[in-house]
């Protein structure tokens, strides 16, 4: 927009450049022919002199002059031939005046006229000089059509300048994006590289935010750690001493021992979810799947060995979860227990990703739940069979931390006839062997 209203400013300024030259010229012509002029009162006007435009002298050259006294008849140029000017006698013209009309063969012309007043005379006499704009219109148009060529060519160049700046002057931006998320996705751990120096004072505050976030996440850790060996130590205490009692303990002791125990559990479960929160977005963070459900099979198949349960794994090992491992190995144990727990014989693993995502599909071949149960067993501390060991906070434990980290988790009835929990949680952008 800025170049259309410049061309139209520039063809505006030479439109009138022109116009006030043409009008000068003809200025100068008519101050000319009134030189020449001579007036007898017998005979009237006539011309003494040659005049500086030859074209005066060629039939319908453009060039014109007329001369119009009050009473009598007009002397012409040559050039007007059979035809006669028509002068805005009706106006004034004591000082030289100025309009458009129509001349020779319809042909638009610029007329210039005045009244000179001769000695002898009684009447003032008009003289007028006209010439077609013809020339002054091609010149307009010319240049026109110049200033557009210039600025189309301008205008190209600098799309082009832009392309390029955009293809080539922000690769260094794309270049840092890309290394942000290797380092989002824990493939490194800082910006590496060579940047520009418009930018390297962005990447080096960039590498300064890294570091402060490991430096968070590690005090957060070291903190919930110590959080945690400050209360576990006295809860522990207080469950030696009331199992300490003789074979018959107070009522007192016992009622300790429940309530030490559930302050344990959800101790565990605050801690847990603390330490999610402290380090569910750090950047860097993940863990190889198939290492974490690996190692749960084996330890949950050796815990239920006396059940005969079986534990099979399909699918994606090879992913990676954009998370803690530690949290990751949570949650799976939480659902791969209660799996076995339930279980007739078998619990089956699956693992896919899918827009992003890790998804888990942890089934058994157990009695399942109904609908109505299947929403009640995410309540916290909410336990449908208290024969069976268990807390009852480890499936409200694993969709907190689910949650913490963008995923869900959620039950359907499985086709092994039990129940079927679905983990879908961030996936990282490759996969890590094991």
């Amino acid at each position: 927009m800025s170049l259309l209203a410049g061309g139209v400013v520039l063809v505006l300024l030479f439109q009138a450049s022109i116009e006030r030259s043409f009008d000068a010229r003809l200025q100068v012509l008519l101050e000319n022919l009134i030189v020449v002029a001579d007036y007898d009162p017998k005979t009237g006007v006539s011309i003494t002199g040659p005049l500086a435009e030859p074209r005066f002298d060629q039939p319908y050259a453009g060039w014109y002059w007329q001369i119009t006294p009050r009473e009598g008849q007009p002397l012409f140029s040559r050039s007007l031939w059979d035809w006669q000017l028509e002068p805005n006698l009706g106006q004034s013209a004591s000082q030289p005046i100025q309009y458009n009309s129509m001349g020779p063969d319809d042909q638009p012309v610029r007329v210039t006229e005045r009244d000179i007043m001769f000695p002898d005379a009684t009447e003032p006499v008009r003289f007028s000089v006209a010439a077609v704009t013809t020339e002054n219109q091609n010149e307009i148009s010319n240049f026109i059509f110049a200033i557009m060529w210039a600025l189309g060519a301008l205008g190209v160049g600098l799309v082009g300048a832009v392309i390029i700046q955009v293809r080539f002057g922000l690769r260094p931006l794309r270049h840092l994006q890309e290394a942000l998320g290797r380092v989002r996705s824990g493939d490194d751990e800082r910006l590496e590289g060579a940047y520009p120096q418009e930018i390297a004072p962005v990447v080096g505050e960039l590498n300064a935010l890294i570091d402060h976030n490991s430096e968070v996440v590690a005090r957060a850790r070291t903190h919930v750690g110590n959080l945690a060996h400050a209360l576990k130590t006295p809860l522990s205490v207080l469950v030696n001493e009331t199992s300490a009692s003789d074979s018959e303990r107070s009522e007192l002791a016992a009622s300790v021992e429940h309530q030490v125990g559930v302050m344990r559990r959800y101790v565990d479960h605050y801690l847990t979810r603390a330490r999610t929160a402290a380090v569910g977005g750090s950047i860097g963070s993940r863990a190889p799947v198939g290492v974490a459900v690996e190692g749960l099979r084996s330890t949950l198949e050796h815990i239920h060995e006396d059940r005969g349960i079986k534990i099979t794994v399909e699918g994606g090992t090879l992913l990676t979860f954009r998370g803690e491992r530690q949290d990751l190995e949570e949650m799976l144990g939480n659902l791969m227990d209660n799996a076995c727990k339930w279980a007739a014989s078998q619990v089956h693993v699956g693992i896919t990703k899918d827009d992003g995502k890790v998804i888990f599909f942890i089934e058994d071949d157990g009695p399942g739940l109904t609908a109505a149960e299947q929403v009640k067993v995410f309540a916290r501390g909410q336990r449908l069979d208290e024969a069976v060991p268990g807390s009852g906070l480890g499936l409200h434990i694993t969709r907190d931390i689910a949650r913490l980290y963008g995923g869900e988790v959620s039950l359907t009835n499985a086709e092994l006839g039990g129940l079927r929990a679905i983990l879908s949680l961030p996936a990282s952008a490759d996969v890590v062997p094991l």
